[in-house]
């Protein structure tokens, strides 16, 4: 494939190995040629680099095989999954995944990328619906629409959210940047 029709969440083989690219984008400077940046991560140590790609440029694509499996708990030493089809457990590394699982509550039902039957990824949802745990009171006459405070979410992931939400209430928050969307 060429090199402008890379997407985040693709794997690619590099000369040192396979990568997921965790961000794609497509850049068109005014002097000299089109081209992608891309951040890749490396899936046998989890390494992060940086990588351009020329528009033209080939690439080598690796398909992964995409299985339906449910979060259960973590462990010592990872995340435990369980093919809903077979029942057959896995666990993968912190090392693997990454924050990735912040935004995965035990029991749900979550993609696993795989690759020549390993696991090498999780393939998120664009967004996530997650309770507050613990955030600061709203402010009296805290009526500017702008103003955010900190907020803890039921995985202990940290984002931001307007004042008028509080304890106990549920939040949809985009995967890609942990930033607040909505009430659920």
């Amino acid at each position: 494939m060429k090199g402008n029709e890379l997407k985040h969440g693709m794997a690619v083989k590099l000369d040192d190995g396979l990568y997921m690219i965790t961000a794609a984008e497509h850049v068109k400077p005014g002097k000299g040629p089109a081209y992608v940046q891309c951040k890749l991560k490396s899936i046998a140590n989890g390494n992060v680099t940086d990588k351009r790609f020329r528009a033209q440029e080939d690439v080598d694509r690796v398909n992964l095989d995409r299985r339906e499996m449910q979060y259960l708990f973590e462990d010592g030493t990872g995340y435990v999954f369980m093919d809903n089809e077979t029942f057959d457990q896995i666990s993968m590394g912190r090392e693997l995944l990454g924050d990735s699982m912040q935004y995965v509550k035990p029991n749900t039902d979550i993609v696993v990328l795989f690759h020549e039957e390993r696991p090498v990824s999780v393939e998120l949802p664009k967004t996530v619906d997650l309770e507050v745990t613990h955030t600061a009171p709203q402010p009296k006459g805290a009526t500017a629409t702008n103003q955010l405070k900190e907020a803890e979410l039921e995985t202990g992931l940290k984002t931001r959210v307007p004042p008028f939400v509080e304890n106990g209430q549920v939040v949809r928050v985009s995967t890609d940047d942990a930033s607040y969307i909505s009430k659920a």
